[in-house]
């Protein structure tokens, strides 16, 4: 069997952990052939490829980023992409697709394979670890880590100026970095797209922090939203997929905090800083076990699923069960990080 495989949407550490696993088991235990699609969904749509093989993937599991590159191109907006997918693997040989991506990538895997008969086996893979199918994704906890060095290095900064520091961190529609980082790094709030927040609140909490002669740390993620108000847009642009582009949530508490109360408040944006180099070691042993039960599925041609982390094992689910819905904070756990704010 000759296999391809795309990383669509945002980069993150262990999709080459991800491509190592596939290939290496695939040609040494089944003696399938592998083929890479360049650039996400770009690939199939466009015949574009690239040789993926043993020598291929070799010394790439400590890297950051996709050898395949990827995009956020949406193929189903194209005019005949279906026909154009399907014209592209055949010419290729291709039998099945492993499509390694987050919820805007594996939704369009589950609808090429449920209503128009492409073979696809996914792999969930996502900084925000919002995928509800999976206890986790690769890439979280690589985000985090970098997070909480950060907020760990400005406290002492923040300590040195007594000033309000702010840290954005990423997070759309689910704050799990934000609270993760958070907690680990000792913020003084934390605030989460899955609660509106009170500017008054969060004022009051800074102002009690200063109280006790620290300066306060704010973790919140791009996706946060006032309780008075709307989310806060980089621009009015939108990707393929309809997203907004988010940033600017930061700016707007730290100038907010600085009027309100008088203390000097500063920005820090982490950015795409959290999802580039190297993964983290838990990262790399998931998004390989993802690959290595990836390429069990084809081999089995299970297709329509997604591998899944379920406690410790790797299970399969419907692809159209893991894009359903979005894995959110939960208010308890939230709740939980409150007796740290102020």
């Amino acid at each position: 069997m000759r296999i391809g495989v795309l990383t669509g949407g945002g980069d993150c550490p262990g999709l080459n952990a991800v491509i190592r696993a596939v290939v290496r088991k695939g040609v040494q235990e089944y003696g399938h052939g592998f083929i890479g699609f360049r650039d996400g969904w770009r690939g199939p749509l466009e015949g574009d490829t690239v040789r993926l093989d043993i020598p291929a993937v070799r010394g790439i599991l400590p890297r950051g980023g996709t050898i395949l590159g990827s995009s956020r191109t949406h193929p189903l907006r194209h005019d005949n992409a279906v026909r154009r997918i399907k014209e592209n693997l055949a010419e290729h040989d291709v039998e099945a697709l492993i499509t390694i991506g987050g919820e805007d990538t594996l939704g369009v895997a589950a609808r090429l394979c449920d209503e128009y008969g492409v073979p696809c086996v996914g792999v969930p893979k996502t900084i925000d670890n919002d995928l509800s199918a999976t206890d986790y994704t690769f890439g979280f906890d690589t985000a985090v880590g970098i997070a909480t060095e950060a907020i760990d290095r400005l406290h002492t900064t923040a300590e040195s100026h007594m000033r309000v520091l702010v840290v954005e961190v990423m997070g759309r529609h689910t704050g799990w970095i934000a609270l993760h980082s958070g907690l680990a790094g000792g913020a003084n709030v934390i605030l989460v797209p899955e609660q509106r927040f009170d500017i008054d609140q969060v004022c009051a909490w800074v102002t009690s922090r200063f109280r006790s002669s620290y300066a306060p740390i704010v973790v919140v993620a791009e996706g946060a939203v006032p309780r008075d108000g709307s989310m806060v847009l980089k621009d009015n642009s939108q990707d393929p997929f309809g997203h907004v582009r988010l940033s600017g949530i930061g700016e707007w508490l730290a100038r907010e905090i600085e009027r309100r109360t008088g203390k000097e408040a500063r920005t820090t944006v982490l950015g795409h800083v959290q999802r580039g180099g190297t993964p983290s070691a838990f990262d790399r042993w998931l998004a390989t076990r993802f690959g290595l039960h990836a390429v069990d599925a084809v081999h089995e041609r299970d297709f329509g699923t997604m591998v899944s982390l379920r406690g410790t094992d790797i299970v399969r689910v419907p692809l159209a069960e893991a894009t359903a819905r979005l894995k959110t904070v939960d208010v308890k756990l939230y709740e939980e990080a409150g007796v740290f704010f102020g």
